[in-house]
């Protein structure tokens, strides 16, 4: 099951604000420099490859539960847990460090491994749990507010 990420109004203001502010400097470099300026167009390009990376994440963060393992693509990152790994999952609570392959706050954090974790931020967190304890009813459910 295919699970897209949250986008909360922190995020789409980042991506979009700053893609917007990016273009605009590409396209008042070009009007006044043209392509005739060395430096001027490895600027522009390094804006250009900033703005797609933002938006790649905006629009490319997303989730899959398998039989086996729990799937993330978000952007250029990309990886899977073995969900027998997984050992307690936080829900609405933001994780300020680490692997956040996640464009909202308050989501959920996976615990898993020894002393591993990632922080993700599918659309609804209880449909999330709901279909992850389906696959491995062990899992410790801890709730933020119960902190």
């Amino acid at each position: 099951m295919t699970f897209n990420s949250r986008k909360d109004i922190t995020f789409q203001l980042i991506a979009f604000g700053f893609s917007a502010i990016f273009i605009t400097i590409i396209a008042v470099n070009l009007f006044q420099s043209g392509l005739e300026n060395e430096a001027s167009i490895w600027n522009n390009f390094i804006l250009l490859i900033l703005s797609a990376l933002l938006l790649w994440l905006y629009f490319g963060t997303r989730y899959e539960l398998t039989q086996t393992h729990l799937k993330y693509k978000s952007g250029p990152l990309r990886g899977s847990i073995q969900i027998d790994q997984i050992t307690e999952i936080i829900t609405n609570k933001t994780l300020w460090s680490g692997l956040k392959p996640a464009t909202a706050r308050k989501g959920i954090i996976v615990k898993y491994g020894n002393y591993d974790e990632i922080y993700i931020s599918p659309e609804t967190n209880d449909t999330f749990v709901k279909k992850i304890l389906e696959l491995k009813a062990d899992i410790k459910i801890t709730t933020a507010s119960t902190l």
